[in-house]
């Protein structure tokens, strides 16, 4: 395919008309966002992997959709295909990483959680980290509800999305959050108790 040259005006008009030219408007997206997607992914594991090849096409009609139903949302502030690879890139990095949470189940973050992160290394850092970290698993066992410290250990520690927490603990966002604020409040009491500098925020 050759050079698509399409001034912002040229995206709006051919999307927002019937026909052959929007088919050949969509044909000339669908290219662009592919082409995107695979600069977007290039060197990444999922770069490796045919699953998530195939699952590029999904990706790209879902962003098409989007990119349709909000053509009156486009200001004009960037051009229209930066803004239309920036819808892509955002559906396929959340549906990615949704995956990626797809089969960890959260007691097994929780289990994973009591192995010190910096065993390996042999430092005054490695130490102080290990000890740190030794004192946190001990704190979130001994101070927090069951239900504080698997949303932590889920969120803070190892980074499974809140809408994904939320989803498994039958949960919704702002309750997840309360229960997350709360359990960091405890800690940073728990903190000044122990006698650490404390720069955590509840």
């Amino acid at each position: 395919m050759g050079k698509i040259t399409r001034s912002n005006e040229d995206w709006l008009a051919a999307l927002s008309q019937t026909g052959q030219t929007r088919d050949r408007a969509l044909r000339d997206l669908r290219y662009l966002l592919l082409k995107g997607l695979n600069l977007g992914f290039r060197g990444q594991p999922p770069q490796k992997d045919r699953e998530f090849h195939a699952l590029f096409e999904d990706f790209v009609q879902d962003a098409m959709i989007t990119i349709l139903e909000h053509l009156a949302d486009f200001k004009g502030n960037s051009r229209f295909t930066t803004w239309a690879h920036k819808i892509c890139l955002r559906k396929a990095f959340s549906e990615l990483r949704r995956r990626r949470w797809k089969d960890v189940s959260l007691q097994s973050m929780v289990d994973m959680g009591h192995e010190p992160e910096a065993k390996r290394e042999d430092s005054t850092q490695a130490v102080h980290t290990n000890t740190m970290m030794e004192w946190l698993h001990k704190v979130m066992n001994d101070e927090l509800s069951e239900k504080q410290r698997i949303a932590l250990q889920a969120v803070a520690l190892q980074g499974m999305p809140l809408e994904e927490v939320a989803r498994r603990m039958d949960s919704n966002r702002n309750s997840l959050y309360k229960l997350l604020h709360d359990a960091r409040l405890k800690l940073k009491k728990c903190l000044e108790r122990d006698g650490f500098s404390t720069g955590m925020s509840p």
